[in-house]
Order: C-alpha cells, then sequence, then structure tokens
C-alpha cells in the first residue's frame, strides 16, 4: 500500500508540474480578438492638442492592415518621470512611440528590454527596407555601434533650417510710431514702450505682454525659446539649444559655460525684472502659451515672441498684425555676424522613434504594424492627419493637404490636433506628390529674414550633428550621468537668474561647479565621435 501511495503521489506531482508548465505555455500566447487580431499595448509620447488615439481613421486602418489592436496609453506631460520609473520597474509597453522618448542611453542602462530589430525587418519590414534603400542615412542613425538597431528613426522632408521664428506686433509698432528692433537695446525700448503705453490701442495700458516664450523644461532649452538671442553673439545653437552643446571652429563647447550665455541670461534679467516678460513664462503650459498669443477677438495681447508660423502661434483673427524679423545684433556697433538656431536635421531626421519590448509575444504582428508607419502613404497621415477630413487623394497618384474644417482653426493647430504630426514615427519619401498646407508653405516666406543668417552658419564646423553621432555603452552611460546633474543645476539656475538676478555673483562658483559635475568629460567624449564624424563625411 505504501507503495502504491508513493507511486500515486510522485504521479500527482508530475502532474501538477505538467499543468504549470502548460499554463506557463498558454500565457506566453499572445491574445487575439474576435476577428483575429493580435492584442498588443502601445504607448505615445503625444503633443497636448492632439485628440484622442481612437478619432484616428489612419491608425485604425493600419492595425487592421497588420493585424492587430493596439490599447495605446497616451502620455501629454511629465514623460521623464514617468519615464524612469517604468524602465525600473521592466515592464514597458510593447510599442513606445515618441521623438527620442526612449534614447540611446536607455538602450545601454536598460539592456535587454528593448528587442534588437535587424532579424524582424528583414522578415516583416518590407518599407523599412526600401527606406534605408532610399534613405541610407536613416539606417546609419538607427545603428548602434555594434549593429542592433532598437529605435527606427523618422524623415519628414519638407521642413526648413529652422524652427523658431521671431515675430512681432507690427500693429504694436506702427501705433506707437516705433521701427523694427534690430539689436537687444532697441528690443528693450520697444518692449519697454509695449508696457507703458496702450499698444493694442484698446483703452487698458496694462493688458499688453511685451514678450513671452514657450515653457521651459527642466531637461534643456527646444523650440521657441529666448535662446535664439545667443544667435546675436554668433553663436549657433542646434534644436534651440538643448543641453547646451555647440561647435564651432569644429571645437566642441557648453554655452551653459560660456561669457556669452552670461551676457544672455542677464538681459533676459533686466527684462524680467522691468516686467516686459510674461510673468507666467515659467509656469504656463504650452496650451496656455498658445492661447494667449491668439487674444481676445482682434485685441492682441501679446507683443513680441517665438513660433513656428503666423497663424499657428496667432491664430487666424489677428496674425496679420505680426511680422517676422530678422535676428538682432547685440547692439549697434557690433559687427558679428548674426546666427541662428539651426535645425534642419532636427526637424527632417528623428531618432529612436519607435521600439519594440523584448517581452512582446507575438513580435510578429508588432513588426508589421510598424512597417506599416513607414509605408509613405499611411507616414503621410501619421504626419498630417487622415486621407479624406485632412488629406484629398486627388485620384492620379498625388495629394494635396485639405484645410481645416474649422474655418477658423489655422493649419498648424489642425495638423497637431488631428495626428501623431512631428511626435510620430514615419516615412515622407522624396516621391511622394503632395501639396502642402498654407502654413508650410507661409513658412518659406517668413523664414525670409532669417536666410541670410541661416545661409551664413557654415554647416560643417559649426553644427554640431548631435542626430548623426552614436556612442558606445560606456560613453552614453557616462554622458548621461554627467548630464542628469548637470541640467538639474542648470536649468533650475537659469530660471533663478532671470527671475530673481544673481548671476554676477554666482558665476565662477556655477562654472566650477558644473565643471566638477563632470562637463570637461563630456566635452572629450563628444569631440572624439564629432572628429570620426567629420572624417567620415570628407
Amino acid at each position: 500500500m505504501k507503495k502504491v501511495l508513493s507511486i500515486l503521489l510522485v504521479l500527482s506531482l508530475f502532474t501538477a508540474i505538467l499543468a504549470g508548465c502548460k499554463s506557463d505555455s498558454a500565457s506566453k500566447e499572445p491574445e487575439v480578438t474576435e476577428d483575429g487580431r493580435v492584442k498588443l499595448t502601445g504607448l505615445i509620447t503625444k503633443h497636448p492638442l492632439t485628440k484622442d488615439l481612437e478619432e484616428m481613421e489612419w491608425l485604425e486602418e493600419a492595425e487592421k492592415a497588420a493585424g492587430v489592436d493596439i490599447k495605446w496609453e497616451q502620455v501629454t506631460a511629465d514623460w521623464d518621470q514617468k519615464k524612469g520609473a517604468m524602465l525600473a520597474g521592466g515592464d514597458i509597453p510593447d510599442i513606445i512611440v515618441g521623438p527620442n522618448a526612449i534614447t540611446d542611453a536607455d538602450f545601454s542602462k536598460f539592456k535587454g528590454l528593448f528587442e534588437d530589430l535587424n532579424p524582424l525587418i528583414e522578415e516583416h519590414g518590407t518599407n523599412i527596407k526600401k527606406m534605408f534603400e532610399e534613405k541610407p542615412e536613416l539606417k546609419v542613425i538607427s545603428t548602434q555601434l555594434n549593429g542592433e538597431v532598437f529605435g527606427l528613426p523618422k524623415y519628414q522632408r519638407y521642413w526648413p533650417g529652422t524652427a523658431t521664428r521671431q515675430f512681432i506686433n507690427q500693429q504694436w509698432l506702427e501705433n506707437l510710431g516705433l521701427e523694427q528692433p534690430t539689436n537687444w537695446d532697441e528690443l528693450y525700448e520697444v518692449l519697454k514702450a509695449f508696457k507703458e503705453e496702450d499698444a493694442n490701442g484698446n483703452g487698458d495700458p496694462n493688458d499688453e505682454i511685451p514678450m513671452d516664450f514657450a515653457p521651459i523644461g527642466t531637461g534643456g532649452f527646444g523650440f521657441f525659446h529666448p535662446t535664439v538671442l545667443l544667435g546675436s553673439m554668433g553663436m549657433t545653437i542646434v534644436g534651440g539649444g538643448g543641453q547646451g552643446y555647440i561647435a564651432e571652429d569644429g571645437e566642441v563647447k557648453n554655452f551653459f559655460v560660456d561669457e556669452r550665455y552670461k551676457e544672455f541670461v542677464t538681459f533676459l534679467n533686466k527684462l524680467y525684472s522691468e516686467g516686459l516678460i510674461s510673468e507666467e513664462a515659467f509656469t504656463q503650459d504650452y496650451t496656455k502659451y498658445q492661447s494667449v498669443a491668439r487674444g481676445e477677438g482682434t485685441n492682441a495681447k501679446v507683443g513680441y515672441t517665438y513660433g513656428w508660423e503666423l497663424t499657428d502661434r496667432f491664430g487666424t483673427e489677428i496674425s496679420d498684425q505680426y511680422a517676422s524679423i530678422a535676428p538682432l545684433k547685440v547692439d549697434a556697433s557690433s559687427d558679428v555676424q548674426t546666427s541662428w538656431t539651426y535645425d534642419y536635421d532636427v526637424l527632417n531626421y528623428g531618432v529612436n522613434m519607435v521600439q519594440m519590448s523584448s517581452k512582446t509575444k507575438d513580435k510578429a504582428a508588432a513588426m508589421k504594424f510598424i512597417d506599416q508607419l513607414y509605408d509613405p502613404i499611411v507616414g503621410m497621415q501619421v504626419l498630417f492627419g487622415s486621407i479624406g477630413p485632412n488629406i484629398k487623394d486627388n485620384g492620379d497618384g498625388s495629394y494635396s493637404i485639405l484645410p481645416p474644417a474649422d474655418e477658423k482653426m489655422d493649419p498648424g493647430t489642425w495638423k497637431w490636433t488631428s495626428s501623431w504630426a512631428d511626435n510620430g514615427a514615419f516615412y515622407i519619401s522624396d516621391d511622394l506628390e503632395l501639396t502642402l498646407g498654407t502654413d508650410m508653405q507661409n513658412v518659406g516666406s517668413q523664414t525670409e529674414a532669417l536666410q541670410p543668417a541661416l545661409d551664413a552658419v557654415d554647416t560643417k564646423n559649426d553644427v554640431l550633428p548631435g542626430t548623426f553621432l552614436k556612442y558606445t555603452e560606456e560613453d552614453n552611460n557616462t554622458m548621461s550621468l554627467i548630464n542628469t546633474e548637470f541640467m538639474n543645476l542648470a536649468m533650475s539656475s537659469f530660471s533663478k537668474w532671470v527671475t530673481e538676478g544673481g548671476i554676477d555673483s554666482e558665476w565662477d562658483g556655477y562654472v566650477e561647479q558644473v565643471n566638477n559635475i563632470g562637463l570637461p568629460t563630456n566635452l572629450e567624449i563628444i569631440q572624439e565621435y564629432y572628429d570620426e564624424y567629420q572624417k567620415q563625411m570628407q
């Protein structure tokens, strides 16, 4: 009897083990919908203006074409904080979309979390392979030094040499008998007049905001920020400034410890201390930044500011009051060749726009969806919106961007409202026949005032090609750690110095602290890769 019981016990344990194995195996099988589509999870870092993804016709069609059904998490704020906790926990969605939402440094730090897409591209990436053939540089910026591809890029072709234009209310100038400013001193006088006099002519001398700029985060500078004024001193920044790294005569530098940056911050503090910069510049979100500039009816509120295009920045009712103006000199006597933020590569090429989790149960299905994004016809819709409401199919292989359905809405807002826009992963082929909307047509004319400065930029020696530089895991980790602490100090100091002052007395100690954090190490690392890049481009 004991022997029989022992045999039965062993058999029951063996059965339990097999059941457990079967259960584990079953849990690894992907779930499917009633119509047979593979269920996936996705996350996108989207613009605050962008509508819910469930309302995007092109996205539903792309998912159906790939045989997937994606449950999306939509992030519009505080991504850096959310990302840190998510990556540390190791539980990430099947697909992540967003402009460098996951960085090369993240790939190095969280090894094994993301899928190497190379084999999947070979088997399921028809559109991606064609993209790499047509634009080999896109494969370069997608490939890590060891040959792995964790993140795929974007290419949007149509964008100009800079994202940021500076606008001034020409009607206010005429109301006050003033000319467009050509240097910082004249800008100061104009802003002072905007504040002290009834510039908009509505009878209230206190409702004008002389100057405003886009919200500034903790990770560095970007588009529509006053850092473009660094160009007044001949400095060519990229992408609005980022973490401060620049190139001058082939030497890698960082403007956060440059005396010219100190002069720039001192000027902003002068403006802020006299009430010439919006009191909410450091606290408002982007939606508020946009809405305030659109005024009340035909009554404008903002005098001098930064943006992409006039109707995008000011709406359709008051945009004709504004004009795009040329880069400013520091003062009337300056003979320095003015520069501007040079953004062509940043605007037209994007890195790490989409990734896949290594834990994705059906990687082939996920890859098929990602490949759909790189079909040029789909990519066109990722950027501008769906065929039908946003894009007209002309029936001859060509397409045209439609005006907004709401006549009161500007084309730029229409794009950002309708689709993933610039935050998406896509490929706009050079062969695609597409007539752009009025906003993109207007961007060209509104860039004319900046064009001489952009044309004067030495793109070989004075533009840091950050998009095209790939670092080793060790160097990525080193720079990431340094930059995190560096930005915490630099950006908090910027806000304090502009709003409260104190840069003169604190500057030397600040520079010493930045150097102790490790900035010289980062400069040496970037210089090495930049030099190698220069050799490759010869």
